[in-house]
């Protein structure tokens, strides 16, 4: 039997705790627009919101992505509180109860390094011409569709260059320079990158 006292101790404890599971409940209850970073990956975003790759599938279907392993810096989703992903567009973002919660400030501050960096490489001519550089758009068409921020994995931007060869520089410019350089040095012309594309499906 309870007494009086030990009555009012229990009642107050598991009122306490249903006030706190229902105030965290309603800080939960917010939405998330994510915006995709140079770098990302579907598992890198499921990991930041579900800390595991639970949300891969879901991410690509309800956002259309027909190859888990590609996805554009840019390209906005909504995820909602309860788990669920949603394709950014003007109606759901107007919908959303949306919580800025840190995440872009955390992206800004880790691309801010990033800017400084194209900032200081953005004169770069290639000096490819004539068949050299349809060659070379010939390439670009079919690793990224000419996109500059194209990712695949750790591949980066229109000539979907190894991360590690554009050393955290992804800029126009960058891209450009390394990829003259990359080419020189393995196939010695576009049209030689070119052709061993075309027979093996990669440069």
């Amino acid at each position: 039997m309870i007494s009086k006292k030990n009555f009012a101790k229990v009642s107050a404890t598991l009122g306490a705790v249903a006030l706190g599971v229902s105030a965290t409940a309603t800080a939960a209850n917010a939405d998330t627009i994510y915006t995709v970073q140079s770098g990302d990956t579907l598992s890198g975003i499921s990991y930041k919101f579900a800390k595991d790759n639970s949300m891969v599938n879901d991410l690509a279907k309800k956002n259309n992505i027909q190859d888990i392993n590609k996805i554009y810096v840019g390209q906005k989703l909504i995820i909602k509180s309860d788990g669920e992903i949603q394709e950014y567009n003007a109606q759901n973002a107007a919908n959303a109860n949306v919580a800025n919660n840190n995440t872009q400030a955390t992206q800004q501050q880790a691309a801010q390094p990033q800017q400084a960096q194209s900032q200081a490489s953005q004169s770069y001519t290639s000096n490819a011409s004539g068949s050299e550089a349809a060659a070379k758009a010939w390439i670009a068409a079919r690793e990224s569709g000419g996109n500059y921020g194209a990712t695949n994995g750790q591949y980066i931007g229109k000539y979907q260059l190894s991360a590690s060869y554009l050393n955290g520089d992804y800029s126009v410019a960058n891209q450009e320079r390394v990829a003259d350089q990359y080419v020189a040095s393995r196939y010695g012309s576009w049209q030689n990158a070119q052709a061993h594309w075309q027979a093996n499906g990669w440069y």
